[in-house]
């Protein structure tokens, strides 16, 4: 099954227009994420959701709900608000992430050892 992995790398220190890693995992909300459509067509209600804070090496598990477009960069990457329920904190591990912060793994797929994080 698919999971899809995005990235929160404001702390609680940044402006109030970004939310933190305890903002979103409060909330069960991440707004605005560039997904493309190939890692979008992946996905549906129901997957795993990863939140991940490399920064912090903070990493939370849950469940996708849905994911709402709020705009478009392009014909191939939508912006998405992430919306997930069930989560929970677990131990940190990476995950390769695309330039957008994003990602669609394979819960059969290993991570990657926390020394290869960028």
């Amino acid at each position: 099954m698919p999971t899809l992995v995005i990235h929160a790398p404001k702390d609680k220190a940044q402006p109030e227009n970004s939310r933190s890693f305890e903002t979103i995992f409060m909330l069960g909300v991440g707004d605005g994420y560039a997904i493309p459509h190939n890692l979008f067509a992946q996905l549906s209600p129901g997957c795993g959701v990863v939140l991940l804070n490399k920064v912090s090496e903070k990493r939370a598990e849950g469940n996708l709900v849905k994911l709402v477009q709020t705009g478009k960069i392009d014909n191939d990457v939508g912006i998405y608000d992430v919306h997930f329920d069930n989560i929970k904190m677990v131990p940190y591990k990476t995950e390769r992430l695309d330039k957008n912060g994003v990602a669609v793994i394979s819960t059969s797929q290993p991570a990657l050892p926390d020394h290869f994080s960028p």
